[in-house]
């Protein structure tokens, strides 16, 4: 393993606390909606938006698609068959979550897509809701895709519950792949950042409010997701009651050590069973100085290069390990 590098406090902990207030204030407002929120026209395709400009404008107008997201014309290549979803966390949004890795994606030929889920139209903090209700509307949202693009699988790409028991619910119960026949499968990569797997401690927050019996009260206000990954939840319990994985689709988890959300950050990594295949990635044993945590992770170059390697394993780059990513607050 590589040397640990001296750390410096994260470089995202003041959004991380703003975006925690902004959450409890939009779901304070309204009660979160019943589907995936309907896709609004997306910007142009550019070099990529920064971290906090699409944290802003994801704000404002949170139902605008990411960069290079959401093209219902699009059409798969030979080079790229499958079109990429990407599944962003919770109390955030696709345009705040995705704006760094959509265009990168689109510009080196991929389709890809991008949906709001678990949260009302206009709120900009979503992904709240009951992880099995959301996990349904992406079952539909997937669907959606292969009838557009005439395609028979996609590939996943997912951030926090976007890359952890969200996707793995939907691979599970809602018809992602079919345990009979994985030929059949709708779902063939499966790429989680910082994946809520096996239990989100929070830094000790979460033990503790699961210890005192707080977490259905925390998700009045913070949502039901809230509690759903939570250590032993009954929608983790029941995820791992058989097993982490599912036959036929590659699973990679790119995890920082320096994650304070879901802790212990080993947590994370997944466990292959019959006819899957797992790579568990630390971040910091690819590049040693890397401080990404656990929301600038979905911002931090080396962390996308090592998603476009995964995606496309033929042509796979070195990781430069740049100290200088395009981080929120860096």
């Amino acid at each position: 393993m590589s040397p640990r590098p001296a750390r410096s406090a994260p470089r995202s902990r003041l959004i991380t606390w703003l975006a925690a207030v902004g959450a409890i204030t939009a779901l304070a407002l309204g009660c979160p909606g019943t589907s995936v929120a309907a896709d609004r026209p997306n910007p142009p395709v550019t070099a990529g938006v920064s971290a906090p400009e699409a944290f802003l404008r994801g704000t404002l107008q949170p139902d605008v698609s990411p960069p290079g997201a959401n093209d219902w014309k699009c059409r798969p290549t030979a080079a790229h068959p499958r079109p990429v979803v990407l599944l962003h966390a919770t109390w955030t949004n696709a345009h705040m979550n995705w704006s760094g890795l959509s265009p990168l994606l689109k510009r080196a030929g991929y389709c890809v897509f991008a949906p709001n889920y678990g949260g009302q139209p206009g709120v900009p903090f979503k992904g709240s809701r009951h992880i099995p209700d959301s996990a349904r509307d992406i079952a539909r949202y997937v669907d959606r895709v292969l009838a557009a693009t005439g395609a028979r699988q996609v590939d996943l790409v997912g951030h926090s519950q976007g890359g952890g028991v969200l996707p793995r619910w939907y691979l599970r119960f809602e018809g992602g792949t079919n345990p009979a026949n994985p030929a059949k499968n709708k779902v063939r990569r499966f790429i989680g950042l910082a994946p809520s797997n096996h239990g989100a401690g929070a830094s000790g927050l979460g033990n503790l409010s699961t210890a005192l019996g707080l977490n259905a009260t925390a998700s009045l206000v913070l949502g039901q997701a809230y509690a759903d990954q939570m250590p032993g939840s009954r929608v983790n319990t029941t995820l791992d009651r058989d097993g982490d994985t599912q036959p036929g689709v590659d699973y990679t988890t790119i995890v920082t050590r320096y994650d304070e959300v879901v802790t212990p950050y080993h947590n994370q990594f997944l466990k292959a069973g019959p006819g899957a295949t797992v790579r568990n990635v630390l971040l910091q044993e690819v590049c040693p100085q890397d401080l990404s945590e656990h929301i600038s992770i979905a911002y931090d170059s080396n962390a996308l290069q090592l998603v476009r390697n995964t995606l496309d394993p033929a042509h796979a780059k070195p990781v430069r390990c740049r100290l200088s990513a395009p981080l929120i607050g860096g």
